[in-house]
């Protein structure tokens, strides 16, 4: 199961996925674009692809996501909480409405799925568990990082609870990668030097490779591998102001 899967991260991972011959439950909002990418993997690698359409901001979709997770005759054997956003402008320019909504989709929505799908997968003594969190939550700036940490450090916390059950979870954080993610969100990304950018295909081989070694956390690419090791050696307070210039240089515009 892949979450916000039509598009970005969520759709190479379906590609990924799909090529491998697995059969996939596909989620997002709109039910029209999940259609058309069910029919285009199917076609294209012959597999099956569920579509269920939910809105992860509101508890009726978490709701229904969770409940197809925790079917024991379909069982989901991988899921990947994908799925997730970012508003434009600094802390308190952005309305409480738009940062409890994100809040909920990068929060509540992957502890409720994960512990749904990690307890249907702790049963049956198999399963993983991918949540898609961002090299945003090593750095002190902003409720978008703030909630991707949140993620980063429940995820490796469950993993150690769930050491030896045959179920395994990991946090993947990659930086730039080119999704729709920044049109949505009104970011300009014009600023953004070509190095920094990575490739959705490619990322997702990594984060699969990751998972399949038993780790935990995956920041697949050397460039920002070395980028959050240099980070670690920098203190807090700098650290602090380097990443607020940064984000206004390269984050919305």
């Amino acid at each position: 199961m892949i979450t916000g899967s039509t598009s970005g991260i969520g759709a190479a991972f379906a590609r990924r996925l799909a090529a491998d011959g697995h059969d996939l439950v596909l989620v997002a909002r709109s039910t029209d674009r999940l259609r058309e990418q069910a029919t285009e993997l199917h076609d294209r690698h012959g597999i099956e692809a569920e579509v269920l359409t939910a809105d992860l901001a509101e508890d009726a979709g978490i709701e229904t996501v969770a409940a197809r997770l925790g079917d024991r005759k379909n069982p989901v054997d991988l899921l990947v909480n994908n799925a997730g956003f970012g508003n434009k402008g600094r802390y308190l320019d952005v309305s409480m409405a738009d940062e409890l909504r994100m809040l909920k989709v990068h929060c509540e929505a992957v502890l409720r799925l994960t512990s749904a799908a990690a307890g249907a997968m702790r049963a049956r003594g198999r399963g993983g568990v991918v949540n898609v969190a961002s090299v945003a939550a090593f750095l002190p700036r902003g409720t978008y990082g703030a909630s991707k940490a949140w993620v980063v450090q429940f995820t490796q916390g469950a993993a150690k609870d769930l050491a030896g059950s045959g179920v395994r979870l990991m946090a993947l954080c990659p930086g730039f990668v080119r999704t729709e993610f920044h049109e949505r969100a009104g970011m300009g990304t014009d600023s953004i030097p070509n190095w920094m950018w990575l490739d959705a295909d490619k990322l997702v081989a990594a984060a699969l490779d990751d998972l399949a070694r038993g780790k935990t956390l995956s920041i697949p690419d050397p460039r920002y591998k070395a980028l959050m090791g240099a980070a670690k050696l920098v203190p807090r307070g700098v650290l602090g102001s380097i990443s607020s210039r940064t984000g206004r240089k390269y984050g919305p515009q």
